[in-house]
């Protein structure tokens, strides 16, 4: 055993549980194990399967006819994973747990929990050498203590190590080397002294709409995720759809798996603020959990950070919401999200400091990562998977009613305003469609992004008139018409319009809002999208590109001003009868840049999921329209900007009251 004397075992709390993979599922190995690994036969218990393995890795040479001697060791040994906590690594071979999901983040812990050393247990057998690693905030790594095991019979270890070196970063993880013959790793956790601190519990609340598949999935899972259950109250589903998921065929199966532990509640579609609005709202009046943890329902969750995201809150120094991460749900491997912030002078949403999107974890790895080590700060956290404690919705209030886009944000920035710090803790984390997927600053999701931008920017911003966010959503405005993207400045000027309007507006228009949205775009060529090229007319040219040359990007900030002045030029030339009977051009999602679309007079235009194709056609009189009023309605908000934003912060209280929400959501009950 280790010299350092470790507290016994029910003195601990266990922080951190080293896990394989819940499915075969090649794709997510490398966030789980670093080395060659892979998932091991099935069988009906892991005594059993590690048993296999061992008797096929550990028999006699047949040439050796002794009885005692081993198969050679091959740089083609692969560790087989046995169970959802176990591994078995052949003699001779090593893997190490410096993954995503299993190493722990230590300088996180340092920061803002309670804990001060947290102490590794493993249950092993075999032959084995375990060899502990730390990393720097700078993403230099040091080996710092090494243990060895030879029983044929599981022998627990343990060793308590410091959390005072961890103030800008790093993480603690070990290594697994069967140096003589075949080890097996049965569990690994990482624990801490938690004192008198209770275990907190936590309502899952899970808003959707039309996406009952995906939605069920996501409860059957939760379904079979073991003891993560016993840290969950209750599963609220708020269906605001009309493919509603009690009507699935597995959702009986879903229900049956958690028994009283599910319930759903049907209400009209107040977009993903209303729905969560609603989860907090029952999670306060249950009285039953420590905290409300949202999530959205196109995810795919890992059940643990669950597990881990309670725990860390309860151990936290002070109240606090702990985010989970974002992985590509379509490339698995793939980091889309760590952290995010937002550029105070632009009023935007950017990665936190020192941190990149889409991180390939399969191909650059947490050991050669050294942004990874650094330890993020972030300002908010998306509700694809975010833990609000109650008492935080008790002080605060619930949700803006926002409908969609900036609620989150604004949740975050207001809790920040409060003493209320945001945590996105590494190892918890869901698999979500990424950004690039989705057409969210085309269709009718513009609306939402850009009067609730402006509304917490009037509300937030730390510079008068909100910087130089009117600027740029002026611009936005005027790209969007150049590309001929009528619809979307349409709907970013009557967003600025209804912002305008003052805070009474906000309840009262999210019950009616979205179907004014789409009544609205069904006028725009460019919002009737359909799935095949073949539907429109032939592309068809009446000049070829001038000498052949394709349009190029503007070089500079310059060249970008030039293009958009000449693009307005353009528009006081008429448009001619074919462009208006034929599309000039085919224009993937990759390419449909502002000052690409802005050479045409028309263009067949694909979605971001590649599923449709929008026409695009110039109309001259319609983009002077927006010109003038889109000059007005900026000027105006700059005008009005220190009025309203008084406003808006006088009446957060009642717009973020339960009371107020009891009466909408009456207004949106199905019945």
């Amino acid at each position: 055993m280790s010299t350092d004397q470790p507290k016994s075992a029910d003195q601990l709390r266990v922080l951190h549980r080293v896990i394989m993979p819940a499915e075969r599922d090649f794709d997510v190995l490398k966030l789980y194990v670093d080395g060659n690994a892979v998932f091991g036969r099935k069988a009906a218990d892991l005594q059993s399967a590690a048993e296999q393995v061992l008797f096929e890795q550990d028999k006699p040479s047949a040439a050796a006819g002794t009885g005692t001697a081993y198969r050679p060791a091959t740089k083609e040994d692969q560790a087989e994973i046995v169970g959802r906590r176990s591994i078995v690594v052949p003699s001779g071979a090593r893997v190490s747990f410096c993954s995503y999901f299993n190493a722990f983040p230590a300088s996180y812990w340092r920061r803002w929990s309670t804990v001060e050393e947290v102490t590794l247990r493993l249950r092993v057998r075999g032959e084995a050498t375990i060899l502990i690693y730390r990393s720097t905030g700078k993403g230099h790594l040091e080996r710092i203590k090494s243990l060895h095991v030879d029983s044929d019979t599981s022998v627990e270890e343990s060793v308590t190590l410091p959390l005072a070196p961890f103030i800008d970063g790093g993480w603690y993880w070990f290594d697994i080397v069967a140096d003589g013959r075949t080890a097996v790793l049965e569990e690994a956790e990482w624990c801490a002294d938690a004192g008198q601190i209770a275990q907190g519990t936590a309502t899952i609340g899970i808003t959707t709409f039309n996406r009952p598949k995906f939605c069920v999935e996501q409860l059957i899972a939760l379904g079979g995720a073991g003891d993560v259950l016993d840290v969950i109250d209750e599963i609220v589903v708020v269906d605001q759809g009309t493919d509603r998921i009690e009507d699935h065929p597995d959702f009986a199966d879903a229900a049956a798996a958690l028994g009283d532990k599910l319930r759903v509640i049907d209400q009209a579609n107040l977009g993903g603020s209303g729905g969560f609005a609603r989860v907090m709202h029952e999670t306060v009046e249950s009285g039953r959990s420590t905290y409300a943890l949202l999530l959205d329902d196109d995810v795919i969750l890992e059940p643990e950070g669950i597990l881990r995201s309670i725990t860390f809150a309860d151990l936290a120094k002070s109240p606090m919401i702990v985010g989970g991460h974002m992985l590509d749900l379509y490339n698995r491997s793939v980091l889309h999200v760590f952290g995010e912030s937002i550029a105070r002078y632009r009023w935007w949403m950017v990665p936190a400091a020192h941190t990149h999107l889409s991180h390939d974890l399969a191909q650059a790895p947490l050991r050669h990562t050294d942004w990874l080590h650094r330890r993020a700060d972030v300002e908010y956290n998306a509700w694809w998977m975010c833990l609000i404690p109650v008492d935080v919705i008790r002080k605060i209030g619930l949700s803006l009613p926002f409908f969609i886009k900036w609620d989150d944000i604004e949740y975050g920035l207001r809790a920040k305003a409060a003493g209320i710090p945001t945590v996105s803790l590494p190892g918890a984390a869901v698999w979500h469609v990424p950004w690039h997927s989705k057409d969210v600053m085309t269709d009718w999701q513009a609306y939402f992004t850009e009067r609730n931008r402006v509304i917490t920017a009037l509300m937030y911003s730390p510079y008068d008139r909100g910087g130089n966010m009117l600027k740029e959503s002026l611009f936005i405005t005027v790209k969007h018409a150049l590309a001929m993207q009528y619809s979307t400045a349409e709907l970013m000027l009557m967003a600025i319009e209804d912002a305008l309007k003052g805070p009474q507006d906000l309840h009262p228009s999210i019950v009616t809002k979205m179907g004014e949205l789409r009544e609205f775009r069904a006028d725009f060529t460019d919002a009737r999208a359909k799935p095949d090229l073949d539907a429109f007319p032939a592309v068809k040219r009446s000049k070829p590109p001038r000498k052949g040359r394709d349009v190029v990007p503007p070089k500079n900030r310059r060249a970008m001003f030039q293009t958009a002045i000449l693009g307005g030029i353009r528009q006081l030339k008429p448009v001619g009868q074919l462009p208006k009977s034929n599309p000039e051009a085919v224009v993937p999602h990759v390419d449909q840049t502002w000052w690409l679309l802005t050479k045409f007079d028309s263009a067949l235009v694909s979605s971001a999921d590649g599923t449709k194709v929008a026409w695009y056609q110039r109309d001259p009189q319609r983009f002077w329209s927006l010109m003038k009023r889109a000059s007005a309605l900026h000027a105006q908000l700059g005008k009005d900007w220190a009025r309203l934003s008084q406003e808006y912060k006088d009446a957060l209280p009642m717009l973020t009251s339960q009371d107020e929400w009891v009466a909408t959501f009456d207004k949106a009950s199905k019945g």
